[in-house]
């Protein structure tokens, strides 16, 4: 039995019971599940195998790659310069990055770019190797890149490009790269344990990530079907031309790969969390206004047919909404339900982080074990859902947790 640390408030007991079971019944290796309500932590809990060649335990301090988690790190950069007002949510992106508007790109505005609507989702030519770690290489390839689609007109998922288009506003606006950014901005006056890049001397230990082997049992979903099936597809590109770069590649986890390499745990990103579930501030820290976190938690848009992923979508300016898409085949694969006021992001595999201002409400966990599809699976959802049932949330069958 795998012996499961931390602590939890009494309330939260059936919550670290579902983590038990996690790892008793659903495959999970090793994890970290978090919790804050009203800025009061009440479950950190930690377990499992951090390591399972070596057979090291997670520890309180583990960390791993949280994938696409980290947008929601980028995003929330963006929004802090917004409400600053050094950089404006309609504007074009032209006047800000000038060598980004060609090649069907010139009408591009923050909040397309935001919205993964900018369209460059994908490369098309081949990332030259190492070229993730090349933050000016990336830049070029994404001025380079003609549109896929005419800006604004649809939105398709921009899995790693997020980081560089949204990451390189951050850093021409503020004049600091994307981890220094957040590092002096978030994770630094929050004492978070949250990453965009990991310093020398960096003495947390960083579990492996442990890819998902397919049981052959799992309804193909489309964006499966096209990535494996079609070398030059959207899909295909966005997920498999990375020059090279691997999750547990000691460079890349120094690497600011701002749309898919932030090495943090669950209590690290609560603690960016907390205080966009609390009105933009907590412990004397200040993030943004009421009227941004307004913003940020607003819908922005919506997709029937997300052009990358092929399943419905819903976004917040960076931040990802509650996403069902249950009446679909293969439709656990593609689902996130979380309450109707959250936002936040998953990362690839399962892990999650997200605030929901409504029962102010910071939720995070990560994993090492990665599972199918490409939201959550049952061990991250299996959490949240008990974390609602706890606070009081009657049905998530409206395709979000409400009273």
């Amino acid at each position: 039995m795998t012996i499961v640390h931390g602590t939890t408030d009494p309330k939260f007991a059936a919550l670290r019971d579902e983590f038990e079971r996690n790892f008793a019944e659903r495959g999970e290796v090793g994890a970290s599940v978090c919790l804050s309500v009203g800025g009061e932590k009440l479950v950190d809990l930690w377990g499992g195998v951090a390591n399972p060649e070596t057979g090291e335990a997670w520890q309180e301090n583990t960390v791993s790659i949280v994938f696409s988690c980290t947008k929601a790190a980028v995003a929330l950069c963006a929004h802090i310069l917004i409400d600053r007002g050094a950089l404006e949510l309609h504007r074009p992106v032209a006047d800000y990055w000038p060598g980004f508007a060609q090649k069907g790109k010139e009408s591009v505005t923050v909040q397309m770019m935001l919205n993964h609507q900018s369209a460059v989702p994908a490369l098309r030519e081949p990332v030259k190797p190492g070229g993730f770690l090349d933050w000016e290489y990336m830049i070029s390839r994404m001025e380079q890149e003609e549109a896929w689609w005419e800006p604004g007109v649809t939105a398709g998922y921009h899995m790693v490009n997020f980081g560089w288009t949204v990451g390189e506003l951050v850093r021409r606006v503020s004049g600091k790269t994307l981890g220094q950014f957040f590092r002096d901005e978030v994770a630094g006056p929050l004492g978070a344990d949250f990453w965009i890049g990991i310093p020398e001397g960096f003495d947390h230990p960083v579990a492996p990530i442990q890819t998902y082997q397919p049981s052959g049992q799992e309804t193909p979903i489309p964006f499966t079907v096209k990535l494996l099936t079609e070398p030059q597809s959207l899909q295909a590109l966005s997920f498999l031309n990375t020059g090279g770069w691997g999750p547990n590649d000691a460079d890349g986890h120094r690497a600011e790969i701002g749309g898919a390499g932030g090495i943090s745990n669950a209590r690290g990103q609560v603690a960016m969390y907390t205080p966009l579930a609390k009105g933009g501030s907590h412990g004397g820290v200040t993030l943004v206004s009421a009227d941004q976190l307004a913003i940020m938690e607003r819908c922005s848009v919506a997709t029937g047919i997300d052009a990358t992923l092929l399943s419905r979508t819903r976004f917040a300016s960076g931040f990802m909404k509650s996403m069902d898409n249950r009446a679909y085949p293969g439709g656990e694969q593609m689902s996130a339900i979380i309450g109707e006021r959250a936002f936040g992001h998953v990362g690839a595999g399962g892990s999650i982080g997200f605030a929901d201002p409504e029962c102010n409400l910071a939720f995070s966990y990560t994993m090492n074990q990665m599972g199918p599809g490409i939201m959550l699976n049952d061990r991250g959802q299996s959490l949240i859902d008990r974390a609602y049932e706890i606070l009081g949330y009657r049905s998530n069958a409206s395709g979000a947790w409400v009273r």
